[in-house]
Order: structure tokens, then sequence, then C-alpha cells
């Protein structure tokens, strides 16, 4: 049995909200080993930024994160600052 490849994946434009929010959550790599947290968290900061999700605090309370080499309280800490520096125009 076979599988087709996988479909092509048209990346977002560098001043997108939701390139910022991914690339954010993927510059948290070294905390967040595991590339599909990555992707959650990207989503829920997309939401975040746009006005329809979370706060950072619970975003990471309920995202269920596996997060290594940094507990949550200083996880949410530095996502809240990383999140006041990006800018939507």
């Amino acid at each position: 049995m076979t599988t087709l490849p996988s479909a092509k994946v048209k990346a977002f434009s560098e001043n997108t909200v939701e390139r910022k929010a991914y690339d954010l959550a993927e510059s948290f790599s070294k905390y967040m080993p595991i590339q599909n947290h990555r992707n959650r968290l990207g989503f829920n900061l997309f939401k975040a930024l746009t006005g329809e999700g979370d706060t950072a605090e619970i975003i990471v309370k309920t995202g269920k994160y596996k997060l290594t080499g940094i507990d949550k309280a200083e996880f949410i800490k530095l996502l809240t600052l990383e999140l006041a520096k990006i800018k939507i125009d």
C-alpha cells in the first residue's frame, strides 16, 4: 500500500499576522521539542493577536504543551513579553 505525497503548502508572506504568530511559536523550539505543540501554540497565538483568542496565561495553562527546560510560570512571562513586541498593522 502506498500513500500520495502531501499537498503543497503556500507559505505566509513576511508581514502577515499568521507568519508572526507561527514564527514566534517556532522560536520556542528550545522549550517545546514537539512540532505539533508549536503548531497548536502558533494557532492560539494567531487567535490571540487577532482578538479572538485567550491571553498567554490561559493559552499555556489549557494547551497541555510539553515544556522542557522552563516551568510554566516562566514560559508564560516570556510568551507575554514576546507577544507585546509584535506589532500588528
